[in-house]
């Protein structure tokens, strides 16, 4: 059992979500962004201004909560001030607003992209942006060099502490066992330490390892939040100050520091780059993840059984006591030439509307903290869905736009590194359109794969085959391959040496689907390393019910189930591709492995890979 050599910070984990994140679609010029309003009722005449905002600010801004910009918008086309209520006066110019959501991390980036090499496909033009945290505000100006945010003049729209989500069962567990209701990193690392992991602290069921996952720091904010917060704890571990407030550039690149924190991200259970993932699966109970940071307005959106699943159980905000992170959405206006003067006033008014009194309730309903203190804080910020409105009581402090980038940069060397076997469905069904994609789709998922991770090829129709790194080429998978060298070899080249063979696989056959997962499952399972502490995962994608396997669904979900037993279970991530597929088998297989079905077709299929991709 690994010894952690420190007393930690909490950390604040992700999904996630989060948190910046939502299924993203293409829009003019490279920028994802989603959903988003018309200015169908803007009057003639107006100043248009767009804001580009953080996905989870659309429940008030265009979503089911509120449509705080359509209405902005109607009162002037009727020929009312939107703040007042008042006709407008004499000279007074309406506004137009115009809104879409966009994950903060690749919006920040397509600023930076449109300031420094305007000619990139992805760049991002806002009169306001709005992500969730003013971290990545300070990025754009230390990226670009120059201001290009007032951090001073960029207000608060509303507020979400960023809180672990963990399962009630499991926090009233850590506090009796700790003897405190106060609990942050120190106890949730307790409980990987101990020696029989949860079955210690009387929860009951065959798993005891913790079971934790974030989102990508380059993308979502509660990321970003998590792993500076990594980082201070590593560094408050590494310390000699007793007074150690404020991370420093030093601290960051110190190795014992980031040692710190790879030993925090042992814990991960996988990635993912949007919170939607983990606010969906964490809803389905403990037995997929144990805890997640999220803020909290995710936290009350999940107890309100607004996902896909109703909680077993009440998930509660543990608001560690070493410290946590607001963020405060705020709204910044860009200095840049594409932000006129009369734009940069019109945005101000916007800005004062949505800090307004009936702005700022709609805010709350939301299940944000409001900032105009005219909003007297309750319902939904209330026991009953799992938050504390006394708490938090602690914040960490913002390090320096350059430590806040350091931090970011080293994403790639601190996070757990994972093996992932493709295991693709060939069998004859697959001719034509289907195996065509499922190719461009595989590519893809290398595509976004990082270095650091190690990728497998398993194909299957008759039998399985897995391309084995020494002989360059596919070889049967059987019970002689696991036992040989050559299982040890399946992940010892470079990704880039399966891209021919995946452009080079034929669909004929049939299918063994069964034979491919449980050989696959022992592949992973002979490759490992004992002082490696990787993800292991299997994302296996078929169109059909298995025709020719010599084994079974049973057996299949058995060994699942038993690996999930282990310190580092394999994780199975079925693919179900087309209207054939068997739904039911690959459901029983994702039961088994705690995961959950993903669904794609020959038009989707890149974008599901690609998401999956993320969690690695």
């Amino acid at each position: 059992m690994r010894k952690f050599r420190f007393l930690t910070l909490f950390l604040l984990p992700a999904l996630l979500g989060l948190a910046c994140s939502g299924i993203l679609g293409d829009s003019g010029g490279g920028i994802e962004l989603t959903g988003g309003n018309s200015a169908a009722n803007c009057a003639s005449g107006a100043v248009e201004i767009e804001i580009i905002y953080a996905p989870e600010s659309e429940l008030y801004l265009d979503g089911e909560i509120y449509d705080a910009i359509n209405q902005f918008n109607r009162a002037y086309a009727d020929g009312k001030n939107p703040l007042t209520g008042q006709p407008l006066a004499d000279g007074e110019t309406p506004i137009c607003v115009t809104g879409r959501p966009g994950s903060s991390g690749k919006i920040a980036q397509a600023i930076i992209n449109a300031i420094i090499a305007p000619n990139n496909a992805n760049v991002a033009q806002p009169t306001i942006f709005s992500p969730s945290v003013s971290h990545w505000l300070a990025l754009v100006n230390f990226q670009t060099g120059r201001q290009i945010f007032d951090l001073a003049d960029s207000p608060s729209t509303a507020l979400a502490p960023v809180v672990m989500a963990i399962w009630e069962s499991r926090l009233n567990a850590i506090r009796e066992k700790s003897g405190s209701d106060e609990v942050g990193w120190e106890e949730l690392l307790a409980v990987l330490n101990s020696p029989n992991g949860w079955a210690d602290y009387n929860i009951p069921g065959e798993r005891t390892t913790v079971y934790y996952g974030h989102t990508d720091p380059f993308i979502s904010s509660t990321a970003l939040s998590t792993l500076i917060s990594e980082f201070y704890a590593s560094a408050r571990a590494n310390s000699s100050s007793p007074d150690f407030r404020r991370l420093s550039l030093e601290q960051v690149n110190d190795p014992a520091v980031q040692q710190g924190v790879r030993d925090i991200e042992s814990l991960i259970r996988h990635y993912s780059s949007r919170t939607t993932e983990f606010k969906e699966y964490i809803a389905q109970g403990p037995n997929y993840l144990d805890f997640v940071a999220l803020e909290e307005n995710d936290l009350i959106y999940i107890n309100q059984g607004k996902t896909n699943y109703q909680p077993p159980e009440k998930l509660v905000a543990l608001y560690p006591k070493e410290g946590t992170f607001w963020h405060e959405h705020p709204y910044a206006i860009p200095k840049a030439d594409w932000v006129t003067d009369e734009q940069r006033a019109a945005a101000k008014v916007f800005t004062e509307y949505i800090r307004s009194k009936p702005v700022q309730e709609k805010v709350m309903e939301a299940g944000f903290r409001p900032v105009n203190p005219d909003v007297q804080l309750g319902y939904p910020i209330v026991p009953e869905l799992g938050v504390d409105p006394n708490k938090p009581s602690t914040i960490l402090e913002v390090p320096d736009p350059d430590v806040v980038a350091a931090v970011q940069s080293s994403w790639q060397f601190v996070k757990k590194q994972a093996d992932v076997l493709l295991v693709i469905d060939t069998s004859g069904s697959m001719q034509g359109d289907k195996i065509n994609q499922a190719r461009a789709a595989a590519q893809a998922f290398l595509d976004n794969m990082p270095a650091q991770n190690r990728v497998g090829l398993v194909t299957f129709s008759d039998l399985p085959q897995v391309f084995d790194f020494k002989s360059n080429q596919m070889i049967y998978l059987d019970e002689n391959t696991l036992n040989s060298v050559q299982a040890m070899a399946s992940f010892e080249g470079g990704q880039s040496s399966i891209r021919p063979q995946v452009d080079a696989v034929e669909a004929y056959g049939d299918t063994s689907l069964y034979d491919a997962i449980i050989q696959s499952i022992e592949l992973l399972k002979a490759s490992r390393d004992d002082q490696d502490d990787r993800i292991q995962a299997i994302v296996v994608l078929s169109d059909g019910q298995d025709t020719a396997s010599y084994t079974s669904l049973q057996k299949v979900v058995a060994e699942i189930q038993t690996n999930r037993e282990d310190r580092n279970p394999v994780i199975v991530i079925p693919v179900a591709y087309g209207g054939d597929a068997d739904i039911n088998a690959l459901n029983g297989i994702a039961r088994a492995s705690a995961t959950r079905v993903q669904s794609g077709d020959p038009e989707n299929i890149t974008k599901v890979l690609e998401i999956i991709s993320s969690y690695f």
